[in-house]
């Protein structure tokens, strides 16, 4: 299957799929031309890395799982570690909501007012919710790294 195919079928585009292979996540198995060509496991193991990336795993880590040759090598003490970071997340975000929705209805005459709001507000500086990033300035876009 020509790098044209496989970006058609999976979703992920051209640029990716070279991405990767430089990154050793997937590798092609000769040329067609100027075209790469694959092997057809190799939408199995773009979804593995899809997956890996929605559980928020790096690059990395999930080149260090599903391994050079394909064989998938799963680290079940990193997939036990993202499942509690998950759960973190989860918490920070439930907390985040509740205090939000309860801010949209508080009869508080304004926010600021509102002890739950306050409480929220004071999460927040402390770094509690919000993730790793509160409190930094923001990233330049464009910077070229990735």
């Amino acid at each position: 299957m020509d790098i044209a195919e496989v970006a058609r079928q999976s979703g992920v585009p051209a640029s990716t799929l070279r991405f990767y292979e430089e990154k050793g996540l997937i590798r092609s198995i000769g040329r067609q031309g100027l075209r790469r060509v694959f092997s057809p496991n190799i939408l199995e193991r773009l979804a593995l890395i899809a997956l890996g990336r929605s559980a928020g795993f790096s690059l990395d880590e999930i080149a260090r799982m599903i391994g050079a040759k394909g064989n998938p090598t799963i680290d079940r003490d990193l997939l036990i570690n993202k499942a509690d970071e998950l759960d973190k997340t989860i918490q920070k975000l439930t907390a985040m909501r509740d205090g939000l929705r309860h801010a949209a209805v508080c009869p508080a005459p304004s926010h600021m007012e509102c002890p739950k709001f306050r409480r929220l507000l004071g999460l927040a500086a402390q770094g509690a919710i919000g993730g790793a990033d509160a409190g930094k300035p923001p990233r330049k876009r464009g910077s070229g790294k990735a």
